[in-house]
């Protein structure tokens, strides 16, 4: 058995990092091209990117009918 490093994260990107926001606008995208199931992209969105369930569901909300209702969350 190989002991393989998992590829981690930049801390700019992580939660409050300077290029927070851009990877979070890049979300809807992935989730959207084909390869994975659903399953492993929420696994890969929540393990990896450390998104918050909150974070996954609006991109997974944008990349399903364009954009989240800024009313709903007022």
């Amino acid at each position: 058995m190989t002991n393989k490093k998992l590829p981690t994260i930049k801390a700019e990107y992580l939660p409050g990092g300077a290029k927070r926001q851009e990877l979070l606008d890049s979300v809807p995208e992935y989730l959207l091209k084909p390869g994975a199931d659903q399953a492993t992209k929420h696994m890969f969105c929540i393990e990896m990117l450390k998104l918050s369930e909150t974070e996954y569901l609006e991109a997974l909300n944008k990349a399903t009918n364009g954009g989240v209702v800024a009313s709903a969350w007022n």
